[in-house]
């Protein structure tokens, strides 16, 4: 088979020693570091109460995050394949804004938005409602950041979609609801299995956006990340190597299943197709 680009050995080294360089070596030098400690001191980095609960409340609120991403993430996109209006093109524009804008930027604008004395924070503080310096705060921090992943991976999809499938299914009888959950979705589903392990992925890592709307409070709205740059600010290099590396083994094992199901899924319909 020709290929627009040739030469296979030379490309598949460059390929390799990019990956290595890029991600291997920075991961080998990161299990070297942490395993300068004995056995004992890093099962009680890993089992200590402060580092369980700040990764469970990063993997608690990442997810939360992803759910409400893939809600609002697909009606985004589907406004934006479906629809045309006016300042189409600015909506477009503002959901890759979390891309372009630094992370601590927008914890600072997030922070003063949902403060109790900033403009929704002290509407919602009136009934009651507390956002900024909560667990509530990492996920509003964490939706604001991983959105994008959701509607990218989405809409291109939903673009090229054959739109004969949801003729022939209105011309079978099939009702709305039918057609979005029989038809659409599973048709859809590659894709969104693929921008909710990607927005997953960011939000687990994420770090700058987070600090100042968390409170930072231990045992109750702290994260892993930041664990991880109060272990750095301590010169505890092996300690915060540790945590780091606790959460890329957690990380990777849910992406790759993540990313295991997106193949089985996409199988299985290139099968029926």
């Amino acid at each position: 088979m020709r290929t627009v680009l040739p030469f296979f050995k030379r490309g598949l080294t460059i390929t390799v020693l990019w990956l290595v360089s890029m991600i291997l070596l920075p991961l080998s030098l990161l299990i070297a570091t942490a395993l300068q400690l004995k056995g004992a001191d890093i099962w009680a980095i890993v089992t200590s109460e402060r580092v369980m609960s700040s990764i469970l409340l990063s993997f608690k609120m990442s997810f939360i995050a992803t759910v409400v991403n893939l809600i609002f993430g697909f009606l985004l996109a589907w406004i934006l394949v479906r629809y045309d209006f006016w300042g189409k093109n600015m909506v477009n524009a503002l959901i890759d804004l979390p891309f372009a804008l630094p992370t601590a930027v927008a914890g600072i604008a997030l922070a003063s938005l949902y403060a109790p004395t900033g403009l929704i924070g002290g509407a919602l503080e009136k009934i009651g409602i507390h956002i900024a310096y909560t667990p509530s705060g990492i996920t509003v921090a964490l939706i604001f950041v991983s959105l994008p992943f959701v509607v990218r991976a989405i809409q291109p999809v939903l673009q090229n979609l054959d739109p004969s499938y949801e003729e022939a299914a209105s011309i079978l009888g099939a009702g709305k609801f039918i057609t979005l959950t029989r038809v659409i979705i599973p048709a859809l589903l590659p894709a969104i299995i693929g921008g909710a392990g990607m927005g997953f992925a960011r939000s687990l890592g994420e770090y700058g956006s987070v600090i100042f709307i968390a409170g930072n409070v231990p045992l109750v709205s702290e994260i892993a990340p930041l664990i991880i740059m109060s272990k750095l600010d301590l010169y505890d290099v092996q300690g915060a190597s540790v945590v780091a590396l606790l959460m890329i083994s957690i990380s990777f094992i849910l992406i790759f299943l993540i990313n295991a199901l997106q193949w089985q899924v996409s199988k299985k319909m290139t099968q029926v197709k």
